[in-house]
């Protein structure tokens, strides 16, 4: 084979983690960061290839997760989940034959269940507009506005079985070009639907407009305890209205976001803490006044004492300042 650049194999990579943050940086060029909602040990799988203007992947989670993303700008991404089950973009549930849409450089929020897989693929735009003039494709530019696209199922079925073989089963060597212009058929075929999504329903806007304004208040008050009534007076709701916004936008309660997010939070600064920190220190710093039941809750989330994430940081860190 010669040794040109378009004749080169694409560059390969398997990565596995336990814990979802860890998972969540492992993904070449995004910006992401992951809250574990189910309990249990977290572990996820990365299959990648990068190549010249094309990013494709298989990420298996085994935990439900919160996740904020953002692609490399100038880019797009779609995502196809083999089961669309428990899944939500931006607070909408993707149905059945659906797959997730969204440009490059814009933040965007996903909700996935437990045992979760999901083929994705990135193309930087140049590249995908040259490829669509040269096959004489008219583009649906819907796909900046709607986070869904219905797909034919035959056309999915097709997609999915050539990824699981390119990504995951590869069969022999394909050059680096070969592989891009395959991949760039498919997501062609996907970005050709004609059949529009169920559009939001009206409540949609509003209730989204809920779960975020807790969200910015949560980020601004990160140590303090949050109650539902100073929630309900943040919002201008009753409490019926954000569990309904909650259910609706992120499959969970305000009470279990609330709690949820400041153990997430406690896990990062006990994987992130100085040598000189203790777990009761930063348990403290963001609320967690009973460490008792701190250290329970912890373990039945993420499968391990709070003194154990903090002594596996450790090492890490030490060799970090050179020590």
């Amino acid at each position: 084979m010669g040794s040109s650049g378009s004749a080169r194999a694409p560059k390969r990579c398997i990565q596995e983690a336990f814990d979802a943050d860890e998972h969540a940086n492992n993904l070449t060029r995004w910006q992401q960061q992951y809250d574990q909602l189910s309990p249990g040990q977290f572990y996820g799988r990365l299959d990648e290839i990068e190549l010249t203007c094309m990013q494709v992947f298989k990420e298996h989670t085994c935990q439900a997760l919160r996740q904020d993303c953002c692609v490399w700008p100038n880019s797009l991404w779609i995502g196809i989940p083999p089961l669309t089950r428990g899944s939500r973009i931006n607070g909408q549930a993707l149905n059945v034959d659906e797959v997730m849409c969204r440009p490059g450089g814009h933040d965007f929020e996903l909700v996935t269940p437990d045992a979760f897989d999901i083929y994705g693929l990135v193309v930087d735009l140049p590249t995908l507009n040259a490829a669509a003039a040269l096959q004489g494709i008219a583009l649906d530019e819907r796909w900046q506005q709607v986070p869904r696209r219905h797909v034919a199922h035959d056309t999915l079925s097709a997609v999915t079985f050539l990824l699981e073989r390119l990504v995951v089963n590869p069969k022999g060597a394909i050059a680096d070009q070969l592989h891009q212009d395959i991949f760039l058929m498919a997501l062609l075929e996907l970005l050709q639907a004609e059949k529009p999504c169920q559009e939001a329903p009206p409540s949609y806007a509003h209730r989204k407009e809920v779960v975020d304004r807790v969200k910015r208040y949560v980020d601004e008050h990160l140590e303090g305890p949050v109650t539902m009534e100073a929630l309900c007076e943040l919002t201008h709701v009753s409490r019926r209205t954000l569990q309904y916004s909650f259910t609706t936008i992120l499959g969970i309660s305000p009470l279990q976001f609330l709690r949820l997010t400041r153990l997430n939070r406690v896990r990062r600064a006990l994987r992130a803490a100085a040598p000189d920190q203790s777990v009761t220190e930063i348990a403290t710093y963001w609320g967690f006044w009973h460490l008792g039941q701190f250290a329970h809750d912890y373990k039945q989330q993420f499968g391990e004492c709070p003194s154990q994430t903090l002594s596996a940081n450790k090492p890490a860190f030490r060799k970090l300042i050179g020590g």
